[in-house]
């Protein structure tokens, strides 16, 4: 199994502007629909945590399953994505994708807290991974929508953008200037979460 991380340092005084997606699931009708949600939203990076392409043995087929047309839409943002490995994803996936997938998790600070950004089949809340008191797990996977402050750590999930599960909509997450807000693909939002502040 590959395993590495990338941190992202962020200047002091610039907030930045996260789109963050999880699950697509090879369907090209909801990619579409992120990336006009990504434009409607003017992020500044697009965060993909997993499953890109393929539906998964488990999985229905998700709306309009066309893994070309959405390795074609998201090589046109090549440069604004960046992306952690799903259960899903192979060595297969990253030779056609212009962009790393393969990283097992991403690192993302955040004021004075680190986001540990992963798929979460490895890594989720019954088996954390190593973080500080107050820190931020960040995953898909589940495909259910989520954004709660735990004991000692805070828990954010986007849902799903093509295959949403436990009566969730397709979801996206927004993350900028502390706050985590999840927003519905027509931008209604769902759920906010300030993230500064003692769990």
């Amino acid at each position: 199994m590959r395993s590495f991380a990338k941190c992202v340092e962020m200047e002091e005084n610039a907030a930045m502007r996260w789109f963050i997606a999880s699950d697509i699931h090879g369907s090209a009708w909801y990619c579409r629909k992120m990336l006009e949600a990504y434009e409607r939203e003017q992020g500044d990076r697009l965060l993909l945590l997993g499953d890109i392409l393929y539906h998964g043995p488990r999985n229905d087929l998700p709306r309009e399953y066309a893994p070309k047309e959405v390795i074609a839409m998201l090589n046109d943002r090549k440069d604004e994505i960046y992306a952690v490995r799903g259960n899903c994803e192979a060595e297969v996936d990253q030779m056609v994708l212009e962009f790393p997938v393969l990283a097992d998790y991403f690192l993302l600070p955040v004021g004075e807290k680190m986001i540990y950004a992963t798929h979460g089949h490895i890594y989720n809340e019954k088996n954390l991974p190593p973080m500080k008191k107050g820190d931020i797990l960040l995953h898909g996977h589940t495909h259910v929508l989520k954004a709660e402050r735990r004991e000692h750590y805070i828990l954010l999930n986007p849902g799903s953008v093509s295959l949403p599960k436990e009566g969730n909509v397709p979801s996206y997450g927004i993350l900028e200037d502390e706050y985590f807000e999840i927003k519905d693909l027509e931008g209604m939002s769902i759920s906010v979460l300030k993230l500064e502040g003692e769990v």
